[in-house]
Order: C-alpha cells, then sequence, then structure tokens
C-alpha cells in the first residue's frame, strides 16, 4: 500500500501546464495590479481619499488569508512533498502561497505609503484638524490603524506557531477560522472607501487602473486556488469572490466620479496638497 503523502505528492508532480501557466501569470497579475497604486500615492505625495478603515480591514483580511494558506493542512503537505519531487514541480505547488503571500505584501505596502504620505499639518504654529473639519481622518487615526495591523499580525503570528508546536490536530479548524475571518474583513473592507469615495465624489489617491486589473483577476485568482485546494480550501478562496464583487462596485463610482462626473476631483487635489505644504505653498492663506 502506497504512503499517502507519496501519494499526495505524486499527485503534485503530475501537475497541469496549463494551471501551472495560469498560476503564474496571476501571480504576475497580482504584483503588476498593485504597482499602479504604489505609484499614484507616490506621485501624488499624498493619501488623500482614501479611508483609514480601508486600509485598516483590508490589511488584517490579507493577514488572515495569508495566514490561512500557511497553516492548511494541504500546504503543508505541498510543502513535504518538495523533498520527494523535482524543483519545478514543487514550485508549481507552491504558487498558491507566493500568490496570497506576494498580494499580503503589496497591501501592506500600501499601508505603509498611506501613513507615510497621510495629509497632516508640518508646522507646530497652523496645524490642521482635518477630523475636526469636513477633511477627513487625523494623522493620529493612520498612526494607530498601523498599530492595530501590525498587533494583529503578531497575535496571528504566535497562535498559528503555537498551535502547529502543541496543537497541530487543530490547524485545519484555526485555518477555516482564519479564512472566514479574512472573508468577513474583506466583505466590510470596501463599505468605508465607498462611504469615503461617495461623500468626496472623487477618486483621490485610489487608484483606477488597479482596480480594473483586480476586479477580474480576484475571479481568476479564486478559480485558480479552487482547482488547486478544492472544496476543502473553500475558506482561501471564497474571499477573492466576495472582494471581486465589492471591489467592481467601488470601481463603477470611482470611473462615474472621475470621468463622468468630475465635480470635485480639482477640490479634491487641492485639499490634499493644502494638506501637504511644499516650496509652493504660499506662507499666508486667503
Amino acid at each position: 500500500m502506497a504512503d499517502p503523502v507519496s501519494s499526495h505528492c505524486q499527485e503534485l508532480a503530475s501537475f497541469g501546464y496549463f494551471n501551472f501557466v495560469l498560476s503564474i501569470l496571476i501571480l504576475i497579475g497580482i504584483l503588476i495590479s498593485y504597482l499602479p497604486q504604489h505609484a499614484r500615492i507616490i506621485s501624488l505625495r499624498s493619501s488623500f481619499g482614501i479611508s483609514p478603515y480601508f486600509i485598516l480591514l483590508g490589511t488584517t483580511s490579507g493577514t488572515s488569508a495569508f495566514a490561512n494558506i500557511l497553516v492548511l493542512p494541504q500546504s503543508a503537505r505541498d510543502v513535504g512533498c518538495c523533498r520527494e519531487i523535482n524543483g519545478l514541480a514543487c514550485f508549481a505547488g507552491m504558487l498558491g502561497i507566493y500568490q496570497v503571500s506576494v498580494q499580503w505584501l503589496c497591501f501592506f505596502i500600501i499601508l505603509l505609503l498611506f501613513v507615510i504620505y497621510f495629509p497632516r499639518a508640518t508646522s507646530s504654529t497652523s496645524p490642521v484638524e482635518p477630523e475636526s473639519a469636513e477633511d477627513g481622518p487625523s494623522y493620529q487615526t493612520a498612526l494607530i490603524v498601523t498599530a492595530l495591523c501590525i498587533l494583529h499580525a503578531a497575535i496571528i503570528f504566535i497562535i498559528s506557531v503555537t498551535l502547529a508546536v502543541r496543537h497541530p490536530s487543530s490547524l485545519q479548524n484555526w485555518a477555516n477560522f482564519l479564512g472566514v475571518m479574512a472573508a468577513v474583513l474583506s466583505s466590510i473592507q470596501y463599505f468605508p472607501q465607498i462611504y469615503t469615495t461617495f461623500r468626496l465624489r472623487c477618486v483621490g489617491s485610489l487608484s483606477i487602473p488597479m482596480m480594473c486589473i483586480q476586479t477580474p483577476g480576484s475571479i481568476v485568482w479564486a478559480g485558480s486556488l479552487a482547482a488547486r485546494l478544492g472544496t476543502e480550501g473553500w475558506s482561501a478562496w471564497g474571499v477573492y469572490l466576495v472582494t471581486a464583487c465589492l471591489q467592481g462596485t467601488l470601481l463603477g463610482m470611482a470611473v462615474y466620479f472621475e470621468y463622468i462626473s468630475p465635480t470635485k476631483k480639482e477640490e479634491g487635489h487641492e485639499r490634499s496638497r493644502d494638506l501637504n505644504p511644499s516650496e509652493e505653498t504660499p506662507l499666508l492663506g486667503n
């Protein structure tokens, strides 16, 4: 009778080249899709128009999804097979993990850019307090969001390592919990951003090209993970179906305010520049 691990590794070694090429394209697409958002924040030198609660929910959702696929027993079996199969087959078996890790890393970079370029006062004599006005949350809120994201990641890491060492039989239930958490956070992630975009009636620092790539890409990605993990891994790929629907809603709203009814586009960018003074900013206001 064949060893079940060896049998699984044999199946992993005979991967389909179509799904392999598709997974590679998805991995590259994930990386490329986030670059416009990174570039937009850096080029505008502002994260105006991006909701901190969207960043909070998105980062914690990505952390939960990343931890989910890492602690899945299916992933552990795939990693173990790398000792028995060739390098290409091992790489193909790891593609699902690579995809989720790149997605988490790219969103974490957005978190860092969000807090670095957050609109805030640079003068202690004339501070700007957006939270008390209509401009949005304060810089303190951005710092709290960043701290919560890091704390959440640390707690997930500690619990995952503890279960892996002391209670490995509980990893599947923990993975399912993380998957549900990721799905719930992802489901509500876009509501703060949809509200913020609707209130401002402009896209601000949001990247429309990013959403144009990611909305259909999330559906393709979910299908690829479903084919790789099967119904047992529903908690890993289900989150991306939910994300695609909500991101599509935000994309439609962004396109409307940017191209069809750009009533407050210039006003939004002016606010962003006012909160980020440069050498060209007048010393005295109107």
